[in-house]
């Protein structure tokens, strides 16, 4: 029961972050949008008044007419809409999540003893290291001179970034360290929001209330933390869906593809930004399908069958029974699973004959199967399902 009772926390937690997320990053890029294509005030009244940017868009059957003030209005509205909650339960849930799955079940999703030998709370440490540590460094490196130098300060965090992306998979499982680069960079976006673009407001907003000239630092700080957010935004959405794909974090060099795809999705966030306030160059996307297809070709399986010895079925049987079967099966043994993964059973000679693309495709080429190899497959194991599949993959 206490396996049945963590799906369905997964299950809730996935799907309550999945939607928070949907409307944080939503309105996060809506206010890019909205700030890259705001125009001078038409109206010299508006001008006078603070206004330094308005746009007309129509939506939904409706027309909306959006300012924006330089610094503050002369009165604050006794309503005023924040957008910080979004942002907020994007972190809780994702946090709970990592906490259910690669917390809770570090022994299967967050360590990999052919990586390192770690205790699940040495890993646990760890992680949460990382977490905590990315944050600082990111907000002091904020706070540094370097800030005031963009492709200065974007160079150095890249090369940071970077460095992140091939110590974590040198420590935990290819799974795992990628979902944790992700989570560090959503705890730097999140921790933007908190510590510095949300109070940033609160003091614009009661220095106006007060009848005060709001510190147009605060603005300037807050605005420089959203472009850093936006940035992270889509190399965090590639990896909250990469465990679907382990072809690359279980490859050999899963630190430059997690460090290549990041980038790619930078670039392309570069661009639809630059897009964003008119005409952009496409080099940006250009380069971002480079890095993609470079990525492709390099991880892309060699041809070349298996050599040696034929097998026969009975010997493959053997190994999806001892290696396969605890988790894939009707009744799986596993107490982490109540349920066959994936709804792939492996209990009958037709199942595995039925599976046998799967089978080879996460054994022997993606090498994601056994998950953390929790089984202890052996190379020559593996070797003896691909040679069956390359003979023909049947009885």
């Amino acid at each position: 029961m206490e396996a049945y009772f963590v799906d369905w926390l997964n299950l809730l937690a996935r799907w309550v972050h999945f939607i928070t997320g949907v409307a944080w990053i939503g309105s996060s890029f809506y206010f890019v949008w909205l700030d890259n294509h705001l125009e001078a005030p038409a109206l010299p009244a508006d001008d006078e008044k603070g206004v330094g940017g308005e746009l007309w868009s129509v939506h939904g059957g409706g027309f909306y007419h959006a300012q924006k003030y330089r610094v503050a209005p002369q009165v604050i509205p006794d309503t005023l809409h924040w957008f910080k909650w979004e942002a907020y339960s994007t972190w809780l849930s994702g946090m709970f999540l990592l906490v259910v799955v690669y917390w809770y079940g570090a022994e299967v999703y967050l360590i990999d003893p052919a990586v390192a030998e770690l205790s699940p709370l040495l890993a646990v440490g760890l992680a949460a290291a990382f977490i905590a540590g990315g944050w600082i460094i990111y907000d002091l490196l904020c706070k540094s001179r370097l800030s005031s130098n963009e492709k200065v300060f974007a160079g150095v965090l890249l090369a940071l970034v970077s460095l992140l992306a091939w110590g974590l998979c040198q420590l935990f499982g290819g799974r795992g360290a990628y979902i944790h680069f992700g989570v560090v960079l959503g705890t730097i976006m999140v921790a933007n929001v908190f510590f510095v673009i949300i109070p940033g407001q609160r003091r614009m907003v009661d220095a106006a209330g007060r009848g005060e000239t709001p510190d147009p630092w605060d603005g300037i700080r807050a605005k420089q933390r959203s472009v850093h957010n936006t940035y992270f935004t889509l190399p965090v959405l590639f990896v909250m869906t990469s465990n679907h794909f382990a072809v690359t974090y279980n490859h050999e060099y899963n630190w430059a593809i997690l460090i290549a795809i990041a980038l790619a999705g930078a670039l392309i966030r570069i661009y639809f930004v630059a897009r964003h306030k008119g005409r952009a160059s496409l080099l940006p996307v250009v380069m971002a399908a480079v890095i993609l297809v470079g990525v492709a070709v390099m991880i892309a399986p060699r041809p070349g069958g298996q050599s040696g010895a034929a097998v026969t079925f009975d010997d493959v049987r053997a190994v999806v029974q001892n290696r396969c079967m605890p988790c894939h099966s009707e009744t799986p043994t596993h107490p982490a699973f109540t349920a066959a993964p994936a709804g792939v059973a492996l209990d009958t000679d037709a199942q595995i004959v039925a599976e046998a693309l799967r089978i080879h495709q996460q054994t022997v080429l993606n090498r994601s199967m056994p998950i953390g190899n929790l089984t202890g497959i052996s190379e020559e194991e593996r070797d003896v399902i691909g040679r069956w599949f390359e003979s023909g993959g049947g009885l």
